[in-house]
């Protein structure tokens, strides 16, 4: 398995729903073949690819899906709600979505309610009007928490702290922020003040180049939490290309396939994720059930395959497990795998 990984992880995205990779297996888990769609929030991200090849496994332990992985090419939501109007057009059974504005979607998930298309959120919520359910990753509190204390770790506690988030619309990096804001109340952080947070959108250059601005606008810059894959890896390689290992740190969510080379160069000494993997596998696991007729409301419990079960709150939201912390001595292990 752990050979083939890379190229897994290789994935090509579809940018229009005629281009959309299918992922078809035979099975009796249904009377007739069901269409998941995984509809992310842009192209070019591994993360999502990773997702994507959990969700392949699922489909393939269910029987009787086929799964179709796409998003737009921009992480907007006018793009995301263009890509899922063509799906309900198409007829899917169920979306898995990661969305890129939580209140912008309403419109088009109910539609695809209204039609018999059964909708979760992933990653980044819909808002709970347009969702079934949401499946977290872990819970809000110990991912804002657990950055927090990576950086403080590594810094002492003591230095100036900068964030550098994803798009400013992003359900998921907003409550980590949040939670993040909350850790930071406690006195122990008192010497670890945040400066400022910046916006790089997701996107490979933006987020490198708010890396730099931060450099030059707090020159006491001592670390930086970059809760997203892409804006912790550029943030990373800035850091790198501006000789400023192991004077500025930075931490935050990444793939140990990106990060492994950052980590032994000393531009990050821990950074934390879960198995992206997995967590697509669970979410297909979810809406395969909620296919089969299993009720995925609140203070009902959800069954996510070798994940276990989750039990879904009043508001909608289920948790899939802890964040993992990675370091030097596990980066190298982990980086082939995903």
């Amino acid at each position: 398995m752990q050979t083939n990984r890379r190229n897994l992880l290789k994935i090509a995205a579809a940018g229009a729903i005629g281009s959309a990779l299918p992922f078809g297996f035979a099975g009796n888990a249904f009377a007739a073949n069901k269409r998941i769609a995984m509809v992310v929030k842009n192209l070019g991200n591994t993360y999502f690819d990773a997702c994507a090849e959990g969700a392949k496994q699922a489909a393939a332990e269910l029987g009787g899906i086929d799964i179709i992985y796409t998003a737009s090419t921009k992480p907007t939501a006018e793009e995301q709600i263009a890509v899922l109007d063509a799906l309900v057009a198409q007829k899917v059974d169920g979306l898995i979505i990661s969305a890129n504005d939580p209140s912008a979607l309403i419109p088009v998930c109910k539609k695809a309610a209204e039609r018999g298309i059964k909708v979760i959120s992933f990653d980044s919520a819909v808002a709970q009007e347009g969702r079934i359910m949401h499946l977290n990753p872990s819970s809000t509190a110990l991912i804002g928490a657990k950055q927090v204390q990576m950086i403080a770790k590594t810094l002492g506690g003591k230095g100036e702290v900068a964030i550098l988030s994803a798009a400013s619309t992003m359900t998921n990096q907003n409550s980590w922020i949040e939670a993040m804001k909350e850790e930071w109340k406690k006195p122990e952080y008192k010497d670890m003040p945040l400066v400022t947070t910046v916006y790089g959108d997701d996107q490979d250059d933006k987020s490198y180049r708010e890396m730099q601005g931060l450099v030059k606008s707090f020159p006491n810059l001592k670390g930086v939490i970059s809760p997203t894959t892409i804006g912790i890896r550029s943030g990373a390689k800035a850091i790198v290309d501006g000789g400023l290992a192991g004077k500025i740190f930075i931490t935050g969510l990444g793939l140990p396939s990106e990060m492994k080379d950052y980590v032994l160069k000393g531009a990050c000494d821990t950074f934390a994720i879960w198995n992206p993997i997995e967590y697509g596998y669970a979410a297909t696991m979810v809406l395969g059930s909620i296919l089969n007729g299993a009720d995925a409301g609140p203070g009902k419990t959800v069954k996510m395959g070798k994940k276990g079960e989750a039990m879904v709150a009043d508001n909608g939201e289920a948790a899939m497990g802890e964040p993992f912390v990675f370091d030097k001595s596990n980066v190298e292990k982990f980086a082939k795998i995903f």
